[in-house]
């Protein structure tokens, strides 16, 4: 009787199940994709929330806001992005929040930070409209809003819409996401207490992104699509061929390039070729101006790569700009590493061919920038130890803890600079040329020439070049300058082998006499350190030519940034700018090279050598070959001006003897 019993249990159990099965079947003609799918999160270790911030003009921002589980009074780190802030809160699908944020965020969130990203308006999920690097309101801004403002209202809102906070607001970013971190320093929130701009951007005109000294980077046309074109994500150029070399110079302008390629559509195109010089359109955006006119109320840590080959002029001349009114030294910070763009936020153990003495990117953001951000976002933490300026030795392979810099200047520093004069021979000496050729007929040549061919531009990387290629562009900077020292449009000058060191800790400053048969010119002068002939543990970089600092300087603006003016013919003229800034020493057995040149391309667009109102839209007719002299005689000698910190002269005198 009771198996019977439990047999007929059995069957009723099965005839439900069953029932409940054919009850719950789906359709095969029901739509495969739901309406809406959650995955479950119940193991992740932190929340993520996407939330909709009204700024006070009632337009509304994409944030994500991530939190770890548990997490009470915890600090918040704010970065405002055009690069997506979903994919930036996002390195990998995972349950833990370690793999979920970017590789720079480790530190921090081993240590329960709430991290935040925001979409600037009009990009991803923001509301509103996109302007390239939105200015102030101003002369160039009549709204009631701006990247200042916003970042007020997005701290606002922050701190009383998130509960696990604190109601303390650090903020971080590279590049453009520096530039937003600079936005908010104008004005800026009480919450803000702490902030560290990598790379921004801040004159885009002087050094930054889009010029330099008057001369246009080319590869900005391919960011202005990606950027520009659509709200999302947008796209290169299409080329034609493969090597970008011959994909420019087939072009002609850079206008040229860019009308073929559709961005006559595009506002931010038209109003850069619009300003070719440093009109107030530039003046009014330029952030290290409005950083000298700010009060100094939050601790700012200014951060930059010594090879940075997109920003290298923001984050120093900011720092120097507000460095006056740090009167205890104790709010305005530098910190200059042995890295790329944006480099601070990844791997640091080497670049290009350099090996450095550890992860030094690590090394500063565990040791050096999450206590500073401790000391000013956590509760009851301890007073950090933090440098007033934290810069790597790229010569003797160290980091350096100094109070002040630069430590050589022409005045005012440690130390004062010393001239290290291109002489005859393609020599390099700390002596000052003696020749003159008024007071002698049959001196030695005074200057030496090459011939600028803008039909044959020296390329800034050897062929084929590809602005695609983010691995070559990431360290194009340290790529050996033998690909073109033995170019006849490449003068080439260079010390005997050193016997002493040759510290420089600042920015060297050209000083070159020169003079074209053109109506305009520009002047690529490149500092380098040669390596021995062999170097036993390295095999590879035996004779190696690594820049140390080299820029170029568009020779209409020679007088005026803002009122460009063509240069007289054959006339020896001095061209003076500076070269990023450096902390390197050159060691014995090393050579110092100096390598001057008319070109720079693709990276940079090619000066036509006579003058026209606008060189973005120069014709073929105008692009012509120059003769370029430079001098080295009495009066009128051509120089670097070193920022040398101990008797720099002693070396060369015993290397040349």
């Amino acid at each position: 009787m009771p198996h019977s019993f439990e047999r007929c249990f059995l069957v009723i159990a099965m005839l439900l199940a069953f029932g409940t099965s054919v009850h719950a079947q789906v359709s095969p003609e029901t739509p495969d994709i739901p309406p809406k799918f959650e995955a479950p999160t119940s193991f992740y270790n932190y929340d993520k929330r996407d939330v909709m911030i009204p700024m006070r003009d009632g337009v509304k921002l994409h944030t994500v806001v991530v939190v770890p589980r548990g997490a009470n009074h915890a600090p918040i780190i704010l970065t405002r992005t055009p690069y997506n802030a979903s994919g930036r809160a996002q390195r990998e699908a995972s349950p833990y929040m370690l793999a979920t944020l970017p590789q720079g965020d480790e530190v921090f969130v081993r240590d329960g930070y709430i991290r935040v990203f925001q979409d600037i308006r009009g990009k991803y999920g923001s509301e509103g409209e996109y302007l390239m690097t939105r200015p102030l309101r101003g002369p160039l801004n009549n709204t009631s809003t701006d990247e200042s403002t916003d970042a007020y209202d997005t701290i606002d809102w922050l701190v009383k819409n998130v509960p696990e906070s604190n109601g303390k607001v650090g903020m971080l970013g590279s590049s453009y996401e520096g530039f937003t971190v600079v936005m908010a320093l104008v004005n800026p929130h009480p919450a803000l207490k702490v902030t560290a701009p990598m790379s921004p951007m801040v004159d885009g005109w002087v050094g930054d992104d889009w010029f330099h000294f008057g001369a246009f980077r080319q590869t900005n046309l391919d960011y202005f699509t990606e950027q520009t074109t659509v709200k999302g994500d947008g796209h290169l150029i299409v080329r034609r061929g493969y090597d970008d070399y011959e994909n420019f110079l087939r072009a002609g302008s850079a206008g040229d390039f860019a009308k073929a390629a559709g961005l006559d559509q595009l506002p931010w195109w038209r109003k850069t070729a619009e300003h070719p010089a440093y009109d107030s359109f530039w003046q009014e955006q330029a952030l290290d101006k409005t950083m000298a006119a700010q009060p100094l109320k939050v601790p700012t840590m200014w951060i930059q790569g010594l090879w940075d080959q997109e920003d290298m002029w923001g984050a120093i001349h900011s720092y120097l700009a507000v460095e006056p009114k740090d009167r205890n030294n104790d709010m305005n910070f530098l910190v200059m590493g042995p890295w790329r763009h944006s480099g601070v936020n990844y791997d640091g153990y080497s670049l290009g061919p350099l090996r450095w003495e550890g992860d030094t990117a690590l090394q500063f953001r565990r040791d050096v920038l999450k206590p500073f951000f401790d000391r000013y976002l956590k509760d009851g933490a301890a007073k950090a130890d933090t440098p007033p300026v934290f810069i790597y030795n790229t010569g003797e392979n160290h980091w350096d803890r100094l109070k002040s810099w630069p430590l050589s200047c022409d005045s005012g520093c440690a130390a004062k600079s010393k001239p290290l004069y291109l002489t005859a021979g393609f020599s390099l000496s700390f002596d000052a040329p003696e020749v003159s050729a008024e007071r002698d007929s049959k001196a030695a040549k005074v200057y030496d020439e090459y011939v600028s061919d803008p039909a044959k531009p020296v390329p800034y990387q050897p062929r084929p070049v590809r602005f695609a290629n983010g691995d070559e562009w990431r360290r194009w900077l340290l790529m050996d300058q033998r690909s073109v020292v033995d170019r006849p449009d490449v003068l080439t000058y260079v010390t005997p082998p050193l016997t002493e060191p040759v510290r420089i800790s600042g920015a060297p400053i050209v000083n070159l006499v020169a003079a074209t048969s053109g109506a305009d010119s520009d002047w690529v002068v490149k500092l380098i350190d040669v390596y021995p002939d062999e170097v036993p543990s390295q095999p590879e970089i035996g004779g190696y030519e690594l820049n140390i600092g080299m820029d170029i300087f568009r020779g209409r603006y020679r007088e005026s940034f803002e009122k460009p003016k063509a240069i007289a013919p054959n006339t020896p003229l001095t061209y003076k700018f500076t070269l990023p800034m450096a902390n390197h020493v050159f060691l014995p057995g090393h050579r110092i090279m100096v390598q001057v040149q008319s070109s720079w391309f693709p990276l940079y667009d090619r000066n036509p050598q006579t003058f026209v109102p606008n060189i973005f839209f120069a014709k073929p007719e105008d692009y012509a070959k120059a003769t370029q002299r430079v001098y080295h005689q009495l009066g009128a000698a051509s120089f670097i001006d070193l920022p040398v910190v101990s008797d720099a002269g002693t070396a060369l005198t015993k290397a040349s003897k």
